[in-house]
């Protein structure tokens, strides 16, 4: 007999008057979310075209397509399997129904949060849509994985695609076909639908046409209120960054100064949210006299702006306005993701020019070799980055906006569909979090810089190899020769981890690879109070994979951010008073964080 928990559940709160209220108020929010799409197609500032994504998939499902149907008897056998296992999950269903005790034909992962609810096993309804799904979509990944003759990156392509696809048209995505949202519409006389839709009436607005999907409360969070309150002063700005000096906390520092260079596609306060959380901070607390570039949000005029521009005018120059500022010419650097793709070229041109700038440089999440870069692969082959080149062309930059839906689609369960649910289906706004806050503060790229990366790095691999040129000069890493600190993060989705390993080997001189726990935010934003995660060591990084280097490596609980310390106090122990920030030679320009992270796409 089946299951009727939410109706007994919502019989006695359901108001039918209300209900068709609240409906009719629901579809008004929704006609204000199409009139937010349609007015600026209207208007002429977005121009409604089939994006080039699209072709893509078409293209790699046409390629899977082919393999299958170019042979009956494959094609027979596809079809066979699938509708016996349609067979075999209607026979569980009609015995359970009956009364008998049948097994599932299927069952989710037992860590696969969107099906979480009971009722998604008590209720036959629901329990025989969610097997019908997870039947289906193991066959959709089957029909990829056992095509044979694809080759690799068309078949990691397709792979990508049939996730975000079965992603998307999972039933835990509809208000029909969720126990848990439906019985929140029922007892809540469909207040939820109401809110809901205004949430995304709200978030189609914000996007200029586009949904800006809202996965924190920002009415809490301001950056130089609530984030980046680290105390300092901007001390030297061009038109593609600016530099932030922070006030010391201590009576002495190292006398090397460190520079941060964070990556230009996200904002640099990640390294600088709340204060409990900052890295920055620590970093004062812990005596060092610490400077970050910000980098500017571009706009069009900003355009032609290269590589080349971005490592001058970005380390370059801020290590010229250190040695004004402090009188040391040697800095500490830090490089982050892609900034630490930029640092790495920036140390390879010092090198070859025999300029002795830079004492240590340590690298969180950067990669320099992207041969395993992982899913964002994906989005590389000539005909894509042809596509994008020539859509940057008209615009004059990449915005922000498409790079953050590209990362948020290599997680496309945590970081989009359960706030299109909770949002927009529950109508629960999201919490304050500051990470998150940060993760939706996009910021746009050039697109002479983006194209020069995208070809030279992930499509070319040309910096490992030895033969990417920045300013006529040939960059070589083998000539790098100071001590490196190479951190890689365990569930890295951007810079995987063995990518990172394998990149230590290119420099010339000592390498220590670091393997932090969590990913590509939460492995480096961690905080030694946290008392969360961990992290491995071990000194064999010469020719071997991941896996070999977990098993010959020690274990450390906590934070990695004391044994950096450590190892920067063992290159250069020099202690000198604590400098104040801003020097006669670079008065302060304005308070950090500056006015330049505070501009939004």
């Amino acid at each position: 007999m089946a299951d009727v928990t939410i109706e007994t559940k919502t019989a006695e709160k359901f108001d039918p008057e209300a209900f068709a209220m609240n409906l009719a108020r629901a579809m008004e929010s929704s006609g204000q979310a199409l009139a937010a799409y349609l007015t600026p197609r209207e208007g002429g500032d977005s121009k409604d075209r089939p994006p080039s994504e699209l072709s893509e998939v078409i293209k790699t499902f046409s390629a899977v397509a082919e393999y299958w149907l170019s042979d009956n008897d494959r094609s027979t056998d596809l079809q066979t399997k699938i509708a016996k296992a349609y067979l075999d999950l209607w026979g569980s269903s009609v015995r359970r129904l009956a009364g008998e005790q049948a097994p599932p034909a299927i069952a989710p992962s037992p860590r696969d949060k969107r099906f979480a609810d009971p009722e998604w096993k008590s209720n036959q309804f629901f329990d025989f849509v969610l097997q019908l799904y997870l039947l289906t979509t193991q066959w959709a990944h089957d029909l990829v994985r056992n095509a044979e003759g694809l080759d690799p990156h068309t078949r990691k392509k397709a792979e990508f695609y049939v996730q975000q696809i079965t992603n998307a048209l999972a039933p835990s995505n509809f208000v029909l076909t969720n126990p848990e949202v439906l019985r929140e519409t029922l007892t809540s006389n469909g207040e939820n639908l109401v809110r809901g839709m205004k949430m995304l009436a709200e978030d189609i607005e914000a996007g200029h046409g586009s949904l800006r999907i809202r996965q924190s409360d920002p009415s809490n969070l301001a950056v130089g209120v609530n984030m980046a309150t680290t105390p300092g002063k901007v001390i030297y700005q061009n038109e593609l960054m600016q530099l932030i000096q922070y006030a010391p906390s201590t009576e002495n520092v190292l006398r090397t100064p460190l520079l941060v260079v964070p990556p230009w596609i996200n904002k640099f306060y990640i390294l600088d949210l709340k204060p409990e959380k900052s890295f920055i901070k620590w970093c004062v607390d812990q005596g060092l006299t610490v400077f970050v570039i910000s980098w500017v949000n571009p706009d069009k005029t900003l355009g032609a702006k290269t590589f080349e521009d971005y490592m001058r005018q970005g380390p370059l120059a801020a290590m010229d306005a250190i040695e004004r500022a402090t009188g040391e010419m040697k800095v500490h650097t830090m490089g982050y993701c892609v900034g630490g793709t930029l640092l790495a070229s920036t140390l390879a041109w010092l090198a070859e020019k025999r300029r002795v700038r830079v004492t240590s440089a340590t690298f969180l999440a950067a990669q320099v070799d992207f041969t395993h870069a992982g899913d964002l692969l994906v989005f590389v082959d000539e005909d894509q980055i042809s596509a994008l080149e020539r859509d940057m062309q008209a615009s004059g930059v990449l915005e922000g906006s498409k790079m953050a839906m590209a990362f948020n689609m290599l997680r496309s369960n945590d970081l989009i569909w359960s706030y299109v649910v909770s949002n927009y289906l529950k109508g629960k706004s999201p919490s304050s979090f500051d990470l998150l806050h940060w993760n939706s503060d996009a910021t746009r790229m050039p697109a002479a810089n983006h194209s020069y990366y995208l070809r030279n790095c992930y499509l070319e691999n040309r910096l490992s190899a030895g033969t990417m040129v920045l300013d006529n000069t040939m960059l070589d890493l083998s000539k790098v020769k100071v001590p490196i600190y190479n951190l890689a993060t365990r569930e890295d989705h951007i810079a995987p981890a063995d990518s990172v390993l394998y990149g230590s080997q290119f420099f010339g001189g000592p390498v220590k690879y670091v393997l932090s726990g969590s990913g590509h935010i939460a492995g480096v934003v961690n905080p030694p109070s946290s008392g969360k995660y961990q992290y491995w060591t071990n000194d064999d990084i010469r020719d071997v994979t991941l896996t070999d280097w977990l098993k010959g490596a020690q274990e450390h609980k906590g934070s990695w951010w004391p044994d950096w310390r450590e190892w920067l106090q063992a290159i250069d122990p020099e202690e000198v008073p604590a400098r104040a920030a801003g020097a006669a030679a670079l008065p302060p320009i304005e308070d950090a964080p500056g006015s330049y992270v505070r501009v939004r796409a």
